[in-house]
């Protein structure tokens, strides 16, 4: 029997591809989807935080697509802004500092063509930033924004920490942008379900036999050698394990010891809040802060997306991965910074709901991609396989996780 902990799209993924009925899926939550649940309230409907699709492969949209109502996706062209000095200018920073005053432009394109660090070769994130784009540039957005994002010191990255989802751009693109504006980058379009991001959920759920989903089963133990899972239900003996679960979770589970200081990663507290009436952005589908002074490090718009007429945004912000936090005590300085920022002006809140994601995003770096390497083939060995964006501990799609999948039940049925 195929043991799968977790029902979010890597588990699910598997148990449709698996190509067997002979499998068990066990989730902790009342419900599947991990954090791409919706939530549905007072006539607003938010995710967990932003989960938008950007298909690269048609074969898993198609997949996907099969079995939803294809008249309820929208199909959306991406519209996205920066908020820097109380101006927006258009994102990616890098390829749109022409939009900035006169003087700043003449900072960062000095600084990108006499380039200071050129010499140094970049083994962190940090270096990369300073290596790729000069001083300007990595000082007034790149580096305070994904400090903000990861809420971290960005030398403890690597430099390929966020692999093809970093906006890079040479000097040729950069100033042909000055002319000849072409943002593009690997999200810009994205569907999106009217139902939430559940939508695509339900879609892989459809597929799998109901009674082989057990829905708030926690998983306490696992023994490698006899293989079997220790619950707070019952114990389990199966033939392969596949795992969605955060890593270290899935060490600590199998009681194999590791290095705690090289695996972290921060949490991420997401406010969505409904509003009485429409805002006054009506074009951006999200929106970066770099700015410390403005608590949260993006929002996003889903009534530019839905064509509603009340303000509906998700609002997110970054913190260390052993922060207390008391989402009621941040609601405040959110609606500050969303009237400082003009966001919102004399809008009354009508409903919210607080998320807190832990683990949100990883922290990748050399000496845990190794150690990944190591355990993953220590646990492949003992028919243990750990996939997904946590259980691979990496930066990744949800397509990147449904093709992962598909490419595991390959890999096993050879």
């Amino acid at each position: 029997m195929d043991l799968i902990i977790g029902s979010g799209v890597s588990g699910l993924s598997y148990a449709n591809f698996c190509g067997h009925d002979d499998y068990l899926i066990i989730e902790k939550d009342k419900e599947i989807g991990g954090y791409c649940k919706t939530i549905k309230q007072d006539g607003f409907t938010w995710d967990y935080s932003g989960h938008f699709f950007h298909f690269r492969n048609k074969e898993i949209k198609d997949y996907l697509i099969e079995k939803m109502n294809k008249s309820e996706i929208l199909d959306v062209v991406k519209h996205s802004q920066i908020y820097y000095k109380y101006n927006y200018i258009d994102f990616p920073f890098q390829k749109n500092i022409h939009q900035l005053s006169k003087e700043e432009m003449i900072d960062c394109l000095y600084d990108l063509f006499f380039n200071e660090y050129n010499a140094k070769g970049a083994k962190t994130f940090k270096e990369m930033i300073y290596k790729k784009f000069g001083k300007s540039i990595a000082e007034k957005f790149l580096i305070p924004y994904n400090e903000k994002l990861y809420a971290c010191d960005l030398n403890f990255l690597d430099k390929d920490a966020m692999g093809r989802f970093f906006p890079f751009a040479n000097k040729e693109e950069i100033i042909k942008n000055f002319r000849n504006s072409n943002n593009e980058s690997y999200n810009s379009h994205f569907t999106y379900p009217k139902g939430g991001a559940i939508e695509y959920v339900n879609s892989l759920y459809s597929r799998v036999n109901p009674v082989n989903l057990s829905l708030e089963e926690i998983v306490l133990e696992i023994d490698l050698d006899n293989k079997n899972v220790k619950t707070n239900k019952r114990l389990i003996t199966y033939d392969r394990l596949i795992s969605s679960i955060p890593f270290v979770n899935l060490l600590d589970a199998c009681k194999i010891d590791y290095d705690q200081k090289i695996y972290s990663w921060n949490q991420v507290l997401v406010f969505n809040l409904g509003f009485d009436k429409k805002g006054h952005d009506i074009k951006n589908h999200w929106v970066y802060f770099p700015d410390n002074e403005i608590c949260f490090y993006r929002i996003g718009y889903y009534d530019n997306i839905f064509n509603d007429n009340r303000l509906s945004l998700y609002v997110e912000i970054g913190f260390d991965k052993d922060k207390e936090i008391n989402s009621e005590s941040y609601l405040k300085k959110v609606l500050n910074d969303l009237q400082k920022t003009k966001i919102i002006t004399d809008h009354n809140l009508i409903s919210y709901a607080a998320v807190i994601m832990n683990p949100a995003y990883v922290h990748i770096n050399n000496i845990s991609e190794t150690d990944i390497k190591e355990k993953i083939k220590y646990l492949n060995n003992k028919g243990v396989f750990s996939i997904g964006r946590y259980g691979g501990w990496k930066y990744c799609s949800i397509e990147d996780n449904i093709i992962e999948a598909f490419e595991l039940w390959e890999k096993l049925n050879k």
